[in-house]
């Protein structure tokens, strides 16, 4: 799907990092990021995949586990721009649900961010600007059975978010969570697949009837949708914006 770039976004002379970008959304904000000027870091724990994405957007590639907080804060996180993207999942039931995943989850999707975000902030203020993005979900706004984890995790992203906007008030930073329902990625293809495969139904049903349910516009969001609004949040227009969540979910949450 075309999407319409965001009018007035120079990041030139400035630097971004984007977690989990090798891939779906992150690879979509390292490109739109990179196309208005900035040099970008893409992380993933695929090295291979990173590379291959850093190459095509002029970026430099760096391959780390975020569930080892060391390697986290072993990174150069003294960027302008840092998008928290990278994130898993998880289904079972809790009675079901292994502590080990539960646990390797959050170190991913909530302690990373803090770690990063506690290692770019300084730098932010001594520039007196700077943009802290979390991809959250709809799921950092509501709850679905059988993802405990990745529920918990989100809630958590969304009031790191909200505290980091509070303390960089008036310092030029602002600290944002945007919101997606499904977004098409290889990560969910493999549960559209697997949701069919257990439902013995067609892949596009299992979109309409299952994963897109609540939703009241009926179709996968695209990455560079939601890299489109990440874009906006870095530009001057956006400066009031912090502490926000901000969902694109085609009407899941006005439910």
């Amino acid at each position: 799907m075309q999407t319409t770039q965001v009018v007035g976004l120079d990041l030139s002379g400035r630097t971004a990092l984007v977690t989990g970008a090798a891939s779906g959304i992150g690879r979509a904000c390292a490109a739109r990021l990179a196309s208005a000027g900035a040099q970008v870091q893409v992380l993933d724990v695929d090295k291979a995949a990173a590379e291959e994405a850093a190459a095509a957007v002029g970026g430099r590639a760096v391959a780390v586990d975020l569930a080892d907080p060391d390697a986290v804060d072993a990174l150069d996180a003294r960027v302008d721009v840092l998008v928290n993207n990278a994130g898993l999942q998880h289904v079972a039931a809790l009675p079901d649900f292994p502590p080990e995943r539960f646990a390797y989850l959050q170190r991913v999707m909530v302690e990373a961010p803090f770690r990063l975000i506690r290692q770019a902030l300084p730098h932010m203020y001594e520039r007196g600007w700077g943009r802290v993005v979390n991809i959250s979900s709809v799921h950092g706004l509501i709850a679905s059975p059988y993802k405990s984890a990745y529920v918990t995790a989100k809630h958590a992203l969304e009031g790191l978010s909200k505290t980091v906007a509070l303390e960089s008030a008036g310092r030029g930073v602002t600290s944002n969570c945007v919101n997606p329902a499904f977004v098409r990625t290889p990560l969910v293809d493999k549960q559209i697949a697997d949701q069919a495969a257990a439902h013995g139904i067609s892949e596009s049903e299992v979109i309409e009837k299952i994963m897109l349910e609540r939703a009241a516009i009926k179709r996968l969001i695209e990455p560079g949708e939601v890299a489109e609004l990440v874009a906006y949040l870095c530009t001057p227009v956006a400066d009031l914006i912090t502490g926000a969540s901000l969902a694109i979910d085609g009407g899941w949450t006005a439910h």
